[in-house]
């Protein structure tokens, strides 16, 4: 039985949370949580980049935002790809940008 205000296809997709399910959606919500990854993804979710770019756009020392792009990496958050001895990253999961954008949306919304 659903919420009156929640639709069917809003119900959460697992009924039991395992140990490797909590570390991940954890460990998302940590990706989420700094400011500067934050950044990073929003400016990934309009256009791939490469380190000097992001770190251009942003005002970011190159050294920070590897740092920061290797943490999304490790959590499958972006990827890249090589073309020459630059590589451009680009993100690599739909469903997190989603929960980004409807997060930016949110603390936009009046």
């Amino acid at each position: 039985m659903h919420e009156p205000n929640q639709r069917p296809e809003d119900s959460l997709p697992c009924t039991t949370l395992d140990e490797e399910t909590l570390f991940m959606v954890s460990q998302t919500f940590k990706a989420l949580s700094d400011t500067t990854r934050i950044r990073i993804l929003h400016l990934l979710s309009q256009r791939e980049c490469s380190v000097n770019e992001i770190a251009e756009e942003l005002s970011l020392l190159q050294s920070t935002v590897s740092h920061q792009l290797r943490f999304l990496k490790n959590l499958r958050l972006v990827k890249f790809r090589r073309a020459g001895t630059t590589l451009y990253y680009s993100h690599d999961d739909q469903h997190v940008m989603d929960l980004l954008s409807e997060a930016i949306h949110h603390a936009c919304h009046d």
